[in-house]
């Protein structure tokens, strides 16, 4: 019986999870890192800024897969994604904002305390892709 009950348990944290409403407002904040800087639950990137350094990268986030656009727009210099994990549905979020002749990449977890990396690999892969 307690296994069943365990399983239960899992599975209701699970689609807790899944279902969780994102709130833009939360993660839509900015960028204070002005240095790049890995820690347990995400990363930090900063890159120079060119004029077109903002829109390439904000067209590579939006072909990355799982991900979507929760807040902000090219225009204003700041944009807010959602990635979610293939199998669990696990929400990331990223931010990406131009200032001060920088862009400032910052990834981050919102459930538990680690990452494993993963939000560090994406900013990465994304940089690859613009070519820097």
């Amino acid at each position: 019986m307690a296994i069943y009950i365990l399983i239960a348990l899992v599975g209701v944290g699970l689609l807790l999870v899944r279902l969780a409403p994102t709130v833009p407002e939360t993660w839509h904040q900015p960028v204070t890192g002005a240095e790049d800087k890995d820690f347990a639950g995400g990363a930090i990137r900063v890159i120079t800024a060119t004029p077109d350094t903002f829109d390439k990268l904000y067209r590579i986030a939006l072909r990355s897969p799982r991900t979507r656009q929760i807040a902000g727009d090219v225009g204003s210099g700041r944009v807010t994604f959602e990635t979610r994990t293939r199998w669990i549905g696990f929400p990331d979020y990223t931010t990406i904002e131009e200032t001060e002749g920088q862009i400032r990449l910052y990834a981050r977890l919102r459930f538990g305390n680690r990452d494993l990396g993963v939000n560090r690999k994406r900013l990465e892969g994304w940089l690859r892709e613009l070519g820097t």
